[in-house]
Order: structure tokens, then C-alpha cells, then sequence
């Protein structure tokens, strides 16, 4: 396999090495040159309106191979199925001139005789997720083995629109772009198509141009309308799990369908039942259903109950509430053991069951769903004196792990957007919990690849809506920084500098007089705080906002590290230098001497814990004058507080100044949303709309990072700096992992201080900070 960069990050070199293992052992062309298949689709479509299509092709072997590697992609997403056996689903999210393939060894599914494989192919149009791009729908599948292109789309593929799904718009009075709900009749469905021979209901697909990836770009450089390329993240984990309990239920029934036990409708009968999962999860519903010709099945997905007033309270309280969410509706054809899932998954904590049946009795003979999302191993650990420290790490990284899909996504109900200022943090948190680093490599090529001209990023990507959020574009420079020193990825740093050198001018260019930012267009979001309209913090519309002053002089020092680090020492010593003339403006026109604080603006008429977390940051002051503004900022309730978003730079500002003391206590919203019945942590104190939201997982990170004080040293994480902050905790006990193996932490207060032991895996080494010396930490086990 031809490498991504001289040295790219472990993970992500071995992922690719296997997804293309099978692909150079027979084929290397369909990475160079254009593909042999063609996309292929229905010839009454136009384009990308609403339609879901079943592709199939029937084969005969003589005998079976014991490799048969096939390339597939889709627009915009594809079920693949062999023999009646599903495959997997696809293709991973991107741009069209990033179009994602996968990679499949179909070999263990084949038969000798006749084969049958099929495709479902779907494009929700108008409605479909606003992450979702899309040019025509249709399919494409490149065959890999020495079957001489038996499986290669040609115009020997049938196929049919499936008129059995509908659309169902979803309206919840908010902002909501994942997509709509299904109606799927099964009156208009042939349940058997999977097994069976294509029948005269097929017709011969439509081809269009061949596959194109971007190495076979040549002549007059004119580019397809989808580029292709691999896969860069493995494929999504799904199980299957049962639900927790049935809340409620309309009328009595015999028989618990989440066990197994069939349960019958009577005819003429309207019922509705509440399912609870016991927490929020992202899932397929699997609904097995038999007979019943012409009822109505509803599911309703929801988060958590509301009441009248749509208040959400305790969410694990169901009285007076009812739900409203997203839905799917099934039309059962009257067949048996007929099954039911949705083409996209769903998030859920409840699912409301509503049925009427009509003149035959409808029998449910299985509800169960299927797990979905990117495959994390929970490797690290921590313990604590704190008793809540298991509880809050359960669910942080449960609220981690359903906000991580085939990219990073702020909230999996509402939006499944990967925005900047959400995806450093799902970032750190998945390196430090699981080592995974691949998500946030394809996370930062995806901002990237959003770059516009005028010098900024898109504040979210991929998305067929632009928006922009200029202080994401600097967020974007602190994820590079934070690769620099997690990864050994050279390659992608240095094809990142000159859009860094672009949003660093675009910045430059809009400072005053005085030196700090003057009025500022697009959205200038920085906190959901209260008071400031739509997160925008004081000063940004009139000019004058410290704190977005100072989150530039944070990118300038972020980027200083990452030019210096790649040789380019002239531009890093200029960013240093504006970097400092950026904070002694910010001090001198914004400081109070009264409160001993910055002020929001030169006007001194508000102060907040955002705009001092950032001085720290910047280190706009002093060490001993930034630990006493902490001590201010954390005890003075009168200026506004940091919510759960920020509350991220204020943790990692509390660890700069070594500031632990009030740690424990700052997790209060925390232990707050656990006795409300939360299950994952909320966007913002409620009243919130979104009740998972990644960026609210911070703490599980500060648990590793701030209080056993594991970081990176120098770039590429080579070496470790350990300097633990127990704060008002009596013991620590931490581990995470690292390329060479687990960093293993211990330590517990004494009346000589802090006491432990630190495990360096081999060919690790570093240094320890604590009770006020340094000791120098070899590999092995270090006691002290």
C-alpha cells in the first residue's frame, strides 16, 4: 500500500493497510486508474429526488473462491446483501470530490450454483440529512477478483423502485436535519426479492460514467461528479440489544414481545404501548411482525418524555408526559414472520408503540434493535475518592460513543453535524479513553477540505448547508495542534499550513487600533451563555470582544508550534510575536484593577470565566497573577459562568495554574443532569433541546489529562509529562493508552504530599512534576 504520509499515525496506517490488503492482491488499478464498473441507476430518475431502489444481479459458480473482494459505493447510501445475507452498509460520509468506497470479501456468503446479490440504494431528496451530499442517485461496484468482472456494475444489472417507503417530514419546532421518518407499506413490498430470482418487475438499470478516482485524473483536468476514494475508518459496530421495560400500555396484554413472547392484537383494536430502553442509544429497530393484513404500526423515537408545557424534567419519569419525536410507520401486508427495520438508524431512550388493526389480528412476535456506531474500545480507566467518578465516566463515554459515527457529530438526534468546536474535544476524549485517532485525522481533513476562499473554514462538515463560525476555524488550528502532539503525521500537518496561514490572515486583517478584534461578521458563536444572543459573547458586533481576541492569540501560539515544528521558523517567531502584542492589548485595554479581572470589552461593563479562561491560556499574565484570577473567577457567581461547553477551557485553564481544589465541586451540573435521569450528558443546563451532546463529556478527559496530569511532552507524543493535580480527592488512579502500551497512574495524598507510582510501557520515557520537584520517569515501573 502506497503510505498517506512519512509518518502516519499507527492506527490509521494499519486500518488502511488491511481495507487495501485484499484490493493489491488483486487489482491496485482501481486506486490509479479509472474503474472498469459504471454507475448505474433507474432511467425515470432525474436526479436526486426522493427514491429508494433495489439493484440485483443473479450469478452462477461453477465453484467457490476462497477470496471474492468487491469494491462498492453508493449515492447516497447502500444495504448490500449476498445470498439474503447482509454485508454491510455505506459508503462512509463525505464530500463528491471525497466519495467514499468500501471494501468487501463476499467469498464465505457464495455458493456453488446460483448466487444472488442485492442492493438497496436509497436518496431521501429534499429530505434528506443536511451532512448528506449527493449528485444522482445510483451504484457502483467494482469486482476485484479473477471472476473477470463478473460483479462489476454493466448494464447486466436490474432494477426496480421500491414503491413500499414514503417520507414522513419530521417537525419538532426546531432545529432537526437527520433525515425523515419512513413509511414502508408492506402491502407493496416483496418480502422474498433477497433469495429469489430477479422477476419481469426488474428492469435493465440505466448506466452512466465510469468510476473515477482522483489519481486517474488527467487530461484537461476536467473531474467526475463524485471522486473516489477508500474508506479511511473501519466500518461501524452494530449488535443487537433488548429493550429495558415496558412503561405503559393502553390496555392489558398477554405475552412480553421484548422477550421473545408473541403477543396478539385483536382486530378492530387501537393500543399504544411505551418502551424504554433504560438509556439513549443509537439503533435499527427490528420489529417482527405476523399477519394483521392492513394494520398500522407507529414508532415514535424520543429522548426523553415531555409534559404540557413540553418541559422535559427527570427523564426517567413518565407520568403526565408524552412523547414527541421523529417516526416511522409500518402497513403490514398480512404475511408472516414479516421484518421491519428503517434505512437509517434512530436515537432513542423511549419508543412509543401505537397500533390500530383492522378485520385480522396482528401478532408481534419480536421488537428488538441493533446497535450502531464507530467501533471505540473503552481502554483507559480512573478511580477516584470522588463517589461519583464511576457514574459521571459511564455516562460521558457512553455520551462520547453516541456522538461518534462515521465522523464525529455534535448531537445524534437532532443534527449528526461534525462541528469544529464540538470535535476537539470528541477528539481528545476518544485518544485518551480509547487511543483511536483515525476519526479525528478524517475530522481534520474534513475541515480542511470545507476551506474557503476568503480564508476561513466551514464550521461544520461535511454539510449541504454552509455556515460559518470564524472562532471554529481557529478551534480547527488547536485540533491540528493537539495531532502534533498525539500523532506522528508530518504529512497532513504541513498540507494544512497554508490554510492555517489563510485564517490566521483573515483575523490579522480585522484588528483595530488598540489591537484587538474589531467588528466581526458570520456567527460568532462562543458559549450557549444565557444572556448572550445566540452564544455570541459581548463585544464581537461593535468590535472590542477580549475573548475572541484572545482565542486568536491562542490559535497565533498554536500555530507558532506547528510552523516551528516543521522548519519554518520565520513565520512561527512572527505569529509568537503577534500572539504577545494581542494579549498586552487585551490586558491593557480590558483589565479592572478593582476585580482583578479582564473585562469582556474595553468598556468594562461585564466579565466572564470564558474571557479570563482564555487569558490563562494565553498566558496574558503571570503565573502567580494568573492563579489569583482563577481563584477569583471560580468564587465570584456574579460574572457569567461557563457552561458545559466551555467549561472544557476552563478545566484545562484550572489544570495550567495547577487549580484543582475546586474540582470536584465544579462538576456539580454534572451530578445535577445524573439525578435528573440523564443517561448522556446534555448540550446545556435545561432547559436544553439536544440530551446528548459530546462536547458535555469533557470531564472524563480532565479525569486522565488534568488530575493523574497525563500529556503529551514533545510532538508525536515520543515522551510523556505527568503532573498530577489531586485537588481536594485523597487518591487518583488513572491509565491510558499510548502506541508502546498503557500509562499506568497511582497516586493518593500523604502528609509528604502526593506518593504513587507511574508504568511507562517500554521504549516510553518522560518526566514527572509533583510536590513541587521534577523526576525524570523511565520505562517500567517508577515508584516515589
Amino acid at each position: 500500500m502506497k503510505r498517506l504520509g512519512a509518518s502516519l499515525c499507527m492506527f490509521v496506517f494499519l486500518y488502511l493497510t488491511n481495507i487495501h490488503q485484499l484490493i493489491s492482491q488483486y487489482d491496485m488499478d482501481i486506486v490509479n486508474q479509472t474503474w472498469k464498473a459504471s454507475w448505474v441507476s433507474h432511467d425515470e430518475l432525474k436526479g436526486d429526488e426522493y427514491t429508494v431502489l433495489q439493484f440485483g444481479k443473479d450469478f452462477n459458480l461453477t465453484k467457490i473462491p476462497s477470496t471474492y473482494p468487491i469494491a462498492i459505493s453508493a449515492d447516497n447510501r447502500y444495504k448490500l446483501f449476498i445470498n439474503g445475507a447482509y454485508i454491510g452498509n455505506g459508503p462512509a460520509r463525505g464530500e463528491l470530490n471525497n466519495w467514499r468506497y468500501d471494501t468487501y470479501d463476499i467469498a464465505k456468503h457464495l455458493k456453488s450454483g446460483q448466487n444472488f446479490l442485492r442492493v438497496i440504494v436509497w436518496n431521501f431528496g429534499q429530505e434528506r440529512p443536511v451532512f448528506q451530499m449527493t449528485s444522482k442517485t445510483g451504484l457502483i461496484i467494482q469486482d476485484l477478483s479473477d471472476q473477470n468482472n463478473l460483479l462489476t456494475t454493466d448494464s447486466t444489472y436490474m432494477v426496480k423502485i421500491d414503491e413500499s417507503y414514503s417520507p414522513i417530514r419530521v417537525y419538532l419546532n426546531t432545529y432537526f436535519v437527520v433525515g425523515p421518518g419512513e413509511l414502508f407499506d408492506g402491502t407493496k413490498h416483496d418480502f422474498a426479492w433477497k433469495t429469489k430470482p430477479l422477476g419481469k418487475v426488474f428492469s435493465k438499470v440505466e448506466v452512466g460514467n465510469q468510476g473515477v478516482p482522483l489519481k486517474a485524473i488527467s487530461a484537461y483536468g476536467q473531474g467526475p461528479d463524485r471522486i473516489l476514494v477508500p474508506r479511511s475508518i473501519p466500518f461501524m459496530e452494530e449488535y443487537i440489544q433488548t429493550f429495558s421495560t415496558i412503561r405503559r400500555s393502553s390496555m392489558p396484554i398477554k405475552g412480553n414481545f421484548l422477550k421473545g413472547e408473541s403477543c396478539t392484537i385483536p382486530p378492530r383494536t387501537k393500543i399504544s404501548f411505551l418502551v424504554d430502553q433504560g438509556h439513549l442509544t443509537n439503533a435499527y429497530p427490528l420489529l417482527t411482525i405476523s399477519k394483521g393484513a392492513r394494520a398500522k404500526i407507529k414508532l415514535k423515537y424520543c429522548e426523553s418524555l415531555v409534559d404540557s408545557a413540553r418541559i422535559k424534567g427527570n427523564r426517567s419519569e413518565i407520568a403526565g408526559k408524552q412523547v414527541i419525536g421523529g417516526m416511522d410507520v409500518i402497513i403490514s401486508d398480512g404475511g408472516e414472520d414479516r421484518q421491519f427495520t428503517s434505512l437509517w438508524w434512530r436515537t432513542f431512550r423511549y419508543i412509543e408503540i401505537e397500533i390500530e388493526t383492522e378485520a385480522a389480528p396482528l401478532t408481534i412476535d419480536l421488537f428488538q434493535s441493533k446497535f450502531t456506531g464507530y467501533p471505540l474500545e473503552e481502554k483507559a480507566s480512573f478511580k477516584s475518592s470522588y463517589p461519583l467518578t464511576d457514574t459521571i465516566w459511564n455516562v460521558a463515554w457512553r455520551t462520547q460513543r453516541l456522538c461518534a459515527g462515521e465522523n464525529f457529530f455534535d448531537c445524534p438526534y437532532y443534527e449528526q453535524l461534525q462541528y469544529v468546536g464540538d470535535t476537539r474535544i470528541q477528539a481528545l476524549i476518544t485518544r485518551y479513553i480509547s487511543g483511536d485517532t483515525a476519526l479525528m485525522r478524517n475530522a481534520i481533513v474534513d475541515f480542511g477540505d470545507s476551506y474557503q476562499a476568503m480564508g476561513l473554514t466551514q464550521s461544520r462538515y461535511p454539510s449541504s448547508e454552509k455556515q460559518i463560525i470564524p472562532p471554529f476555524s481557529l478551534i480547527w488550528i488547536y485540533m491540528l495542534d493537539d495531532y502534533r502532539t498525539l500523532c506522528e503525521d508530518d504529512h497532513l500537518l504541513k498540507f494544512s499550513l497554508p490554510k492555517v496561514a489563510g485564517i490566521l490572515n483573515w483575523y490579522e486583517e480585522r484588528l483595530n487600533a488598540e489591537g484587538i478584534l474589531g467588528p466581526m461578521e458570520w456567527w460568532n458563536f462562543a458559549d450557549w451563555v444565557p444572556h448572550w444572543q445566540n452564544g455570541i459573547p459581548p463585544g464581537v458586533k461593535e468590535g472590542g470582544s477580549a475573548l475572541i481576541t484572545l482565542q486568536y492569540a491562542l490559535a497565533l501560539q498554536k500555530a507558532a508550534l506547528l510552523f516551528d515544528h516543521l522548519d519554518q521558523k520565520a513565520q512561527a517567531l512572527k505569529y509568537t510575536a503577534l500572539a504577545k502584542r494581542l494579549n498586552e492589548a487585551v490586558v491593557k485595554n480590558c483589565f479592572d484593577p478593582v476585580k482583578g479581572i479582564l473585562a469582556d470589552t474595553p468598556d468594562k461593563k461585564s466579565y466572564s470565566q470564558q474571557t479570563n479562561s482564555m487569558a490563562i491560556l494565553t498566558k496574558a499574565f503571570k503565573t502567580a497573577d494568573s492563579k489569583k484570577i482563577m481563584s477569583i473567577i471560580l468564587s465570584d457567581t456574579s460574572i457569567t459562568q461557563a457552561t458545559f461547553y466551555y467549561s472544557f477551557y476552563l478545566f484545562e485553564a484550572m489544570h495550567q495554574v495547577g487549580s484543582t481544589e475546586g474540582l470536584v465541586k465544579m462538576l456539580k451540573p454534572w451530578e445535577d443532569m445524573i439525578e435528573k435521569g440523564l443517561t448522556t450528558f446534555a448540550e446545556k443546563p435545561d432547559p436544553t433541546r439536544s440530551d446528548c451532546h459530546a462536547w458535555s463529556a469533557s470531564p472524563i478527559y480532565f479525569y486522565l489529562s488534568g488530575i493523574c496530569g497525563i500529556t503529551p511532552f514533545d510532538s508525536g507524543f515520543k515522551t510523556v509529562h505527568i503532573k498530577p493535580n489531586l485537588g481536594d480527592l485523597t487518591f487518583a488512579e488513572g491509565q491510558i493508552p499510548h502506541r508502546n502500551g498503557m500509562i499506568i497512574t497511582k497516586f493518593a495524598k500523604s502528609e509528604k504530599g502526593i506518593t504513587g507510582s507511574v508504568f511507562l510501557p517500554e521504549g516510553l520515557t518522560g518526566r514527572l512534576e509533583i510536590n513541587a520537584t521534577m523526576i525524570m520517569l523511565r520505562q517500567g515501573e517508577n515508584n516515589f
